[in-house]
């Protein structure tokens, strides 16, 4: 299945400033995967060393830092050539090597002719622990869930693809793409993002295998909680982390301690939650104060929202039955509309550096469910996901900070337009929200002068 991240992979090979790269992303995303076809289709050979499978290879970092020794140990151990340029050396599970990680300084600066990849399941963990590390040194690369439209290009669906890439002006979709690209969508929030249980929908069909492929992931990672260096806080970690279904179907989707445990307080949890953030297992979404730059000047720490790390993972954690995707709109509604808010988060991350805040008030209740910055715009979006798309907190927004919004976006069911300064994305083009909105903010200012 073809990840976009190919690409990326692609653009730090040739940069004339390339670093050693650590790449992050949580288990079962497709680090391996995609690191090994990125060098098999670039580089003369590929080198690689798992330190889980042989922890030995972790002696070779801690008893030299010089290069060419440790690079004479790995090949003697692999039995393979490593060559200048022409190799991509590629280090996995390495979050329990903080060595590795170290060593990394010395390649930059004495072997910069020597492509190197870290990657590791739980490398968010070991990076904020307190160590050596090789500041400035290392480039850094995420690797996220497939999005929607590698989902579609996983099922085959490359005439919607290319569609898609094909709009160059804000208008309505056509019935015969829009009713397509719609019933794919309630497939990909079933299945998610993860590859293998979209693997088992796009090539088997088969509902039971890709549930259970979600359900081992899901094991997966709460076989991780128990990583915690703090005994006593892996109990934490996994009330926190199944609360998170209940958390989100609320109307008021701020998360509330004590609704993972009664008479849970903040400081009691706050280190279990930072673990879950670090390990990129959920996302963490502060409030927002006011549409102001900086934008993270304006965060309200005390308040914020949690968000797993995929839409799919989110689904079977809810234990919600894959049936769901025959009745109507009972996917999009379902938890107050929680899987798309997740689904939209999942795409704004990939597309905008900071991460998205959201803003509400109480007495009466408003929220905009994401602010993103554009350039130097805040841009308001919020995410509908019945036929009703009043959008009252939007309104509500643009009346109180209406000399600071040039634009507010909707996520809806309903076609692609521009409504003034009002710009409504079907939820299937998500993905392209970075174009649309520019796109958007050209007309704006066009109709201005």
């Amino acid at each position: 299945m073809e990840r976009l991240i190919i690409n990326d992979l692609l653009k730090w090979k040739e940069s004339k400033y390339r670093k050693p790269l650590i790449l992050k992303g949580v288990r079962q995303v497709g680090k391996t995967w995609a690191l090994k076809e990125f060098g098999r289709r670039y580089y003369k050979n590929t080198s690689y060393f798992n330190f889980d499978e042989n922890p030995e290879y972790k002696q070779f970092f801690e008893t030299t830092k010089d290069i060419k020794r440790i690079l004479e140990n790995l090949m003697l151990a692999s039995g393979g050539k490593i060559l200048p340029f022409e190799s991509l050396i590629i280090f996995d599970e390495v979050q329990d090597c903080p060595n590795v990680i170290n060593t990394m300084k010395y390649f930059y600066e004495n072997a910069k002719e020597y492509h190197i990849v870290c990657a590791g399941s739980l490398l968010g963990i070991s990076l904020a622990k307190p160590s050596s590390f090789p500041v400035g040194m290392v480039d850094f690369m995420s690797i996220y869930p497939m999005t929607f439209t590698e989902f579609l290009r996983a099922n085959g669906n490359e005439n919607l693809i290319n569609y898609l890439n094909s709009i160059n002006k804000i208008e309505s979709i056509p019935d015969v793409f829009f009713n397509s690209l719609y019933e794919k969508l309630k497939m990909y929030y079933i299945t998610g993002g993860m590859p293998e249980p979209v693997k088992m929908w796009t090539q088997e069909h088969d509902v039971e295998m890709m549930q259970r492929a979600l359900s081992n992931i899901i094991e997966a990672y709460e076989r991780d909680f128990a990583k915690h260096p703090e005994p006593k806080e892996y109990p934490k970690i996994s009330l926190i982390w199944k609360s998170i279904p209940s958390q989100l179907s609320r109307e008021n989707k701020k998360f509330i301690y004590k609704a993972a445990k009664e008479g849970a307080r903040a400081r009691e949890y706050e280190d279990a939650l930072q673990w879950l953030v670090n390990a990129e297992l959920v996302s963490k979404i502060f409030r927002s104060t006011a549409p102001e730059l900086p934008i993270a000047a304006y965060d309200d720490i005390s308040a914020f929202k949690l968000y797993l790390v995929d839409v799919g993972l989110l689904r079977r954690l809810a234990m919600l039955a894959p049936s769901a995707f025959g009745e109507g709109n009972r996917l999009f509604t379902e938890f107050k509309g929680a899987f798309s808010e997740n689904y939209v988060l999942q795409a704004l991350k990939k597309q905008f550096e900071g991460a998205p805040r959201y803003w509400s008030v109480d007495n009466p209740r408003y929220e905009v469910d994401f602010l993103i910055q554009y350039e130097n715009d805040i841009i308001p979006i919020e995410v509908k996901s019945e036929d009703n798309v009043k959008s009252a907190s939007l309104k509500k927004f643009k009346d109180k900070f209406n000399d600071k919004i040039r634009l507010r976006v909707r996520f809806s069911l309903n076609n692609l337009r521009l409504d003034d300064d009002l710009l409504n994305i079907p939820l299937f083009m998500a993905d392209y929200a970075y174009k649309l909105i520019g796109m958007a903010l050209r007309v704006r200012d066009r109709e201005k002068k």
